[in-house]
């Protein structure tokens, strides 16, 4: 179950990593204001706002079994797509760069369900 834990981190900060790329292409600054000072998304917090959650919540259902997995089936997609009106939305971002941000967290739901359920099957 660890592979299956890499694996899912790896392939989150891929992919996450790739949709920044193109929404920098694209024109997004990533740039927004917290505590009334200017402040930048980049690659590094991209990744590691990719991976923390991501491997917090998989290293918990290998430890934790079979009932972690279906709960993780459900709490990790709505934790992806609820932090989309939390963190993304709120801040003062440009449309290319909130666009690419919330596409970061919903990439996240197929890696999350994907890799839980090769967990399960792994357990078995």
């Amino acid at each position: 179950m660890p592979r299956i834990v890499l694996l899912g981190v790896v392939a989150a900060v891929a992919v996450n990593l790739l949709v920044y790329a193109v929404g920098r292409a694209a024109g997004g600054t990533f740039r927004f204001t917290t505590s009334g000072e200017p402040a930048e998304v980049d690659a590094v917090t991209v990744a590691g706002f990719s991976a923390v959650p991501l491997l917090a919540g998989l290293t918990a259902v290998a430890l934790l079994g079979p009932w972690a997995a279906r709960t993780a089936l459900v709490l990790g997609p709505l934790l992806a797509l609820g932090t989309i009106p939390l963190m993304t939305l709120p801040a003062d971002f440009d449309t290319v760069s909130t666009v690419a941000l919330a596409l970061c967290h919903l990439t996240l739901i197929p890696i999350v369900v994907i890799a839980v359920r090769l967990s399960l099957s792994a357990g078995r």
